[in-house]
């Protein structure tokens, strides 16, 4: 008897089981021998829905969910993951696992359950209704996050928007007292009474959200005419652009405080850095550039946040040269790439010049770093912690800057020395030679320092 083949199919006892991922607690000890009592943080289930790839690759994804958890303050008491072939479109996780993950909430005394996933309306009133406590998705979890960490004037305003672009598709209202206000007999008899505004509750908040989404795009757009003058003068004098990006916590802003000494913090959490900070910085011939250390990514980071932060993301997309920074001690620094690149491609930088640096590799497992290596044989590896490796990557950077475009010779007068100090900030000084009438330089220059020197050319 032929076997009919019914497609590829998973594993039955795979696909029923709801497995803990071991540890994911993060209880914390009693705060006090007297009061025994623990630290009130917000306590939180995780669940995940694993749909593709291996049992590390899932296990991987939970961790990372702890981990932002844990950034936005919460308290993990549980991680559970499920196998399926797609999350359940009505509950996320189907009917029966409902029921699993309500027994695991009232047992570990639970107040939020965080799903890794980006929930649908419907889903997320499901799992509130059947679990009885407070649901979040994925993308409401990072959202919390960036407006916990977010300082300036435009990054909060940037978050605002995100969360009010998110919110504006899940309003939704309880009870009768948010339905439709009308009059006479259409509303089931409300008649005298019942006539109102013609709004809901639910209606007037859409609106609101509205009126200050509008607000808030305009309030970007004058912040970033401020972001446009600055590399508008940048772009005039030539001076070359470099962006650090990478996935969150791979060590960004360590390296940019190693490379250029700006200070800027650094801390082990995820999303720490939220508003870019650029410093000048000279190469061994004294070119001039800027490193940008920007907002570290994350696998399927939320359309909104990419939306939202399009202004700032743009020191990635005009840079001369994106600083790829890996962190090599994580558990699948090949996922951090692929998932980075992926950004950058629906940012519109998949095409500016890459060089992938490899961090952390004092704490790296040597067997990944030779992999990393074979894959990726112009890969750098460094710590910014330590200090190895830091100049080999300078000397790299300073090779593939981009070279200034106009090629001349000059007979500079001495009375003109900020035009040979300006060649060498924002030009290549190939040689020099001093005569009684000047300095007679071959130089390689931006564009409109050329303009400058036309009258001394020779």
């Amino acid at each position: 008897m032929t076997d009919l083949y019914d497609g590829d199919q998973l594993d039955l006892a795979e696909r029923l089981s709801l497995r803990r991922v071991p540890g994911m607690s993060t209880q914390l000890d009693d705060i006090s021998e007297v009061e025994y009592r623990d630290l009130q943080l917000e306590r939180v289930v995780l669940v995940s829905v694993w749909t593709s790839g291996t049992q590390t690759d899932a296990d991987n994804a939970v961790k990372e969910l702890r981990a932002l958890a844990q950034t936005a303050g919460s308290q993990v008491m549980e991680g559970l993951s499920q196998r399926r072939s797609s999350p359940d479109p009505a509950t996320f996780i189907g009917r029966g696992k409902v029921a699993e993950v309500r027994e695991v909430v009232v047992a570990t005394g639970a107040d939020t359950v965080i799903c890794d996933g980006e929930l649908e309306p419907s889903q997320l009133r499901n799992l509130e209704d059947q679990l009885g406590v407070k649901v979040i998705d994925r993308t409401a979890l990072i959202l919390d996050i960036f407006a916990q960490h977010a300082k300036s004037a435009q990054g909060k305003a940037q978050v605002e928007l995100a969360q009010l672009q998110y919110l504006r598709q899940r309003l939704r209202g309880w009870g009768g007292n948010l339905s439709r206000q009308v009059g006479g007999r259409s509303a089931s008899g409300v008649g005298i009474g019942g006539r109102g505004p013609g709004e809901t509750k639910i209606e007037i908040d859409r609106r609101r959200i509205k009126t200050r989404i509008a607000a808030l795009r305009r309030k970007l757009r004058e912040l970033d005419r401020v972001g446009q003058t600055t590399r508008g003068g940048r772009a005039r004098n030539g001076v070359p652009s470099v962006a650090i990006v990478g996935y969150t916590n791979a060590g960004k802003s360590s390296l940019l405080n190693r490379l250029t000494g700006a200070g800027v913090l650094v801390e082990d959490a995820l999303f720490a850095t939220l508003d870019p900070t650029t410093r000048r910085t000279a190469a061994a011939d004294g070119r001039v550039y800027t490193l940008t250390d920007t907002v570290g990514f994350i696998r399927h980071l939320p359309h909104d946040l990419v939306e939202a932060f399009r202004s700032t993301l743009e020191e990635a997309v005009r840079a001369d040269l994106l600083l790829h920074v890996v962190d090599g001690a994580d558990a699948d620094p090949f996922g951090q790439i692929e998932a980075v690149r992926q950004v950058l491609a629906d940012i519109g930088a998949g095409d500016v010049a890459e060089q992938l640096v490899v961090n952390k590799i004092d704490a790296a497992d040597q067997v990944v770093l030779v992999s990393l290596r074979a894959r990726y044989p112009d890969c750098l590896l460094v710590s910014a912690h330590t200090g190895e490796g830091v100049d080999q990557l300078r000397e790299a950077v300073a090779e593939r800057l981009p070279r200034p475009a106009v090629e001349l010779s000059a007979l500079v007068p001495y009375a003109r020395g900020d035009l040979i100090d300006r060649v060498h900030k924002f030009g290549e000084l190939l040689s020099s030679e001093h005569l009684a009438e000047g300095t007679l330089i071959k130089a390689r220059v931006p564009q409109a320092l050329a303009g400058e020197l036309a009258a001394f050319r020779r």
